[in-house]
């Protein structure tokens, strides 16, 4: 009995002893095998995921050359203000004005002269004696009366046939019927050689003369 229970004895300890290694081998072969499949998955993962290096930034472009530009100008600062220094005295000066500049106008070229006369112009010429124009016989009645004497200044136009067409008195004898006797006789009597013009044709004229009225004598 004593040597079978020690058979017993040494079978069961050899079969712990196996069922122990089994289990250090079976527990080796699952974390071998884990292992091995968490070797495939990272790799799978490590594949898939495109790692790319990253670049370095690419540096900014050079800032454009600066120009030359002058320095800004130095201004100095005010002067302090001083509220001590008296009020500028105003002076007003009176300037004259400068004179007006003198515009001396430029005169006209004269115009050209006319062409001479073929003839020479001649004034209105009495025919005959002009103190036969008035005589005593015409002496107004009233003057001759009264006794009144004078001188009467007249002036006559001539018409182109050689006929007093006007009389004027020109200086009054002072007696009103004795300068109108004048130019009544001189229209009546007075004949003249009409005008005549640079072409030596009659034209209108005139003439100035005196008649001196004094009371016939006896």
């Amino acid at each position: 009995m004593a040597y079978a229970d020690q058979q017993m004895s040494s079978n069961k300890i050899t079969a712990l002893v196996a069922v122990a290694v089994l289990h250090i081998l079976v527990g080796y072969g699952l974390v071998s095998g884990l292992a091995y499949e968490a070797y495939k998955k990272v790799k799978e993962v490590t594949s898939a995921v495109n790692i790319e290096e990253e670049k370095p930034p690419e540096e900014p472009p050079p800032p454009p050359p600066k120009q030359d530009t002058p320095p800004p100008p130095i201004v100095a600062p005010p002067p302090p203000i001083t509220f001590n220094n008296p009020a500028p005295q105003i002076q007003t000066v009176t300037e004259a004005p400068p004179p007006p500049a003198v515009v001396i106008p430029t005169a006209a070229p004269p115009p050209p002269p006319p062409p001479p006369p073929r003839f020479p112009p001649k004034g209105a010429a009495p025919k005959g004696n002009p103190a036969n124009w008035a005589t005593s016989n015409d002496y107004p009645s009233r003057a001759l009366r009264e006794e009144r004497e004078g001188s009467t200044g007249f002036r006559v136009t001539v018409g182109t046939d050689g006929k007093v067409s006007d009389c004027q008195v020109t200086r009054s004898s002072g007696s009103p019927d004795l300068d109108q006797a004048t130019c009544d006789n001189i229209r009546r009597r007075a004949r003249f050689n009409p005008a005549t013009d640079g072409d030596g044709n009659p034209t209108t004229g005139s003439y100035a003369s005196t008649i001196r009225w004094v009371i016939p004598k006896d």
